[in-house]
């Protein structure tokens, strides 16, 4: 299982993601770094985790500002790799963020306009796009009116836009080590899409979390609060980086 440290980063700092609500987030106190400045904080995640890939929720282009452009420039010069949530909106839209070179171009259903624009942004990026099935307390979240009512049939729709990346992420637990949540999803959509790459983040506890998410079949998490906390060790992460029975 690959572990993915999360920047959520508003004002141009590093914050704690609470449940989605965003008017409630502050700057990250955190035992790895007393620093709230993106670029210290990825510097600690690989210190501590040996991170030298990030995802990055630029939450105030979620919300409508323009992305973070240099800022991702700069911590892919500091050899980070990069999944971008910026609030894409539009096949168009996502250009930009690709042109700064990350890695992964996040497209959630919160934001996109509809399956229509996320074929189009599939077509110009390929595997580069990671569709974000965004939910809150389970219930598929954004403007549904061109997709499916129920988050298996959104997701269907979505590998058949031509996504090849699929991320399951509950904003209602984000923050809250709650647990995921969403295990008996995550079980169907790797059943339902097997040549498809699944990753799942929002409300991680600790290791057993990560252990039940990975016998889901998902193959990636996304961590914040629980790595800043110390819920998560380094030789916890070591242990789900392996291979399993050895191989």
């Amino acid at each position: 299982m690959r572990i993915i440290p999360v920047l959520d980063v508003m004002g141009g700092v590093v914050v704690r993601g609470v449940g989605g609500r965003r008017h409630e987030y502050h700057p990250i106190v955190s035992r790895l770094t007393p620093a709230c400045t993106p670029r210290e904080v990825a510097a600690a995640f690989r210190e501590h985790f040996g991170s030298s890939v990030l995802y990055l929720a630029d939450l105030d282009a979620i919300t409508g500002a323009q992305p973070a452009l240099a800022l991702y420039e700069s911590l892919r010069r500091e050899g980070f790799a990069l999944w971008v949530d910026a609030g894409v909106r539009d096949a168009e839209g996502a250009q930009p963020i690709a042109a700064a070179g990350v890695e992964g171009i996040v497209i959630g259903l919160e934001t996109v306009a509809g399956p229509g624009e996320l074929a189009r942004a599939c077509g110009d990026l390929g595997s580069r796009v990671v569709f974000s099935l965004d939910l809150k307390g389970g219930e598929p979240l954004g403007n549904l009116s061109a997709w499916r009512r129920d988050a298996q049939g959104i997701a269907a729709q979505a590998v058949a836009a031509g996504v090849r990346r699929l991320l399951v992420l509950d904003l209602l637990r984000v923050g809250e080590g709650s647990g995921f949540g969403t295990e008996k999803l995550c079980r169907a959509l790797a059943s339902d899409h097997p040549g498809v790459e699944l990753a799942a983040g929002g409300g991680v506890r600790g290791v057993a979390d990560l252990r039940r998410l990975r016998d889901c079949g998902v193959g990636t998490a996304l961590v914040a609060s629980a790595l800043h906390d110390g819920t998560l060790r380094r030789q916890d992460l070591d242990e789900l980086r392996a291979p399993l029975d050895g191989r």
